[in-house]
């Protein structure tokens, strides 16, 4: 049963305005929420064998405050056709994933992401699916599931949502609660 990690890069920084929006850094807050969820994520068996990560800086830098949490035997790779993407974009990646990898984690940008959660997502826990619908804030997590036997498979309404994870809540429990990530 392949598994989709959606995340949506930590908080970026708007500081200087005459950095080119593909080369955003993250803020400060952005930079304490990527490990977060990267041990969130390692504490709770959801490492991906595979990422698709945008080639932009915010993302970039995103995957690398994940990285120390998850194993060395990962296939990772940068995509530039995932910044400012469309959703059918992100789709046509996940579906010419290998099928050896049966966890894929893409982490991407908005609206592209949202917009592709919710075309995956058919089923499961309808508050995540309003949530997910409402918002999907910087560096949230949206675990979901797919009875396809492989990438190519899997179409659109097919997933099951299981999870919704958000950095304000991670604080909550393992950090300062000062420490949102909207």
């Amino acid at each position: 049963m392949p598994r989709l990690l959606l995340l949506r890069h930590a908080k970026s920084s708007w500081e200087d305005p005459d950095v080119d929006d593909y080369d955003r850094p993250l803020n400060t807050r952005g930079r304490r929420s990527a490990p977060l969820m990267g041990r969130h994520c390692a504490q709770h068996s959801l490492v991906p064998q595979l990422i698709l990560c945008s080639a932009a800086r915010r993302t970039r830098e995103t995957l690398a405050g994940l990285l120390p949490y998850f194993n060395d035997d990962l296939d990772v790779r940068l995509c530039r056709d995932l910044y400012m993407s469309s959703p059918e974009t992100a789709f046509e990646r996940l579906k010419a994933a290998s099928d050896a990898a049966r966890s894929v984690m893409l982490i991407g940008h908005n609206p592209s992401l949202q917009q592709l959660a919710i075309k995956l997502i058919g089923s499961g826990n309808p508050v995540f699916r309003e949530e997910i619908a409402d918002k999907f804030p910087t560096a949230a997590l949206a675990v979901v599931d797919f009875d396809a036997r492989r990438w190519a498979e899997v179409v659109p309404g097919s997933g099951r949502i299981v999870a919704f994870f958000r950095p304000r809540e991670l604080f909550m429990v393992d950090g300062d609660p000062g420490e949102v990530d909207e």
